[in-house]
């Protein structure tokens, strides 16, 4: 099974919170919101902001706070921030690992047409797209606004 790691799954949770709220928050304030351990939302932000897809402010008021918006922002790119590039086999280009049966594989390399087709789905869904609420069949989407939603449920 493939599976990505703890530390991918809280990142897209802090970036998520991130949108939402004041646009500048604490290691504590979303630890609190998220109920993500602080030192990991530590972590977790300090390799986004190496990557890049956060900035972090210093100061009485700093923090942290999102450079793109969430429909900007590829799944891959934060698998790739938090566990690295993104390689099924050790024999995908660019894994930087070698195979010991490398030369006797009758699927050298073709492990990559996988990995690629894996990468360009992550490429293609934004966090954007993963913060979007599902609707349930047969509902519309405007129930789901916090001003409709109680007209709806009371009609």
């Amino acid at each position: 099974m493939l599976r990505l790691s703890k530390l991918t799954d809280y990142a897209v949770v802090v970036l998520i919170r991130l949108s939402s709220g004041a646009a500048v928050q604490t290691v504590p304030q979303i630890a609190q919101s998220t109920g993500v351990p602080e030192p990991t939302v530590a972590k977790v932000l300090k390799a986004l902001s190496a990557a890049g897809l956060v900035l972090s402010l210093r100061g009485a008021r700093g923090g942290y706070r999102l450079t793109q918006s969430l429909g900007e922002i590829p799944v891959s790119r934060v698998i790739a921030a938090i566990d690295g590039p993104i390689a099924l086999t050790a024999c995908v280009e660019g894994s930087g690992t070698v195979c010991s049966t490398q030369h006797h594989c009758p699927v050298s390399g073709r492990w990559n047409l996988v990995n690629g087709a894996i990468q360009t789905a992550l490429d293609n869904i934004s966090l954007g797209d993963m913060a979007m609420v599902a609707v349930p069949r047969g509902l519309r989407p405007e129930m789901f606004d916090r001003q409709e939603a109680g007209k709806e449920l009371t009609r």
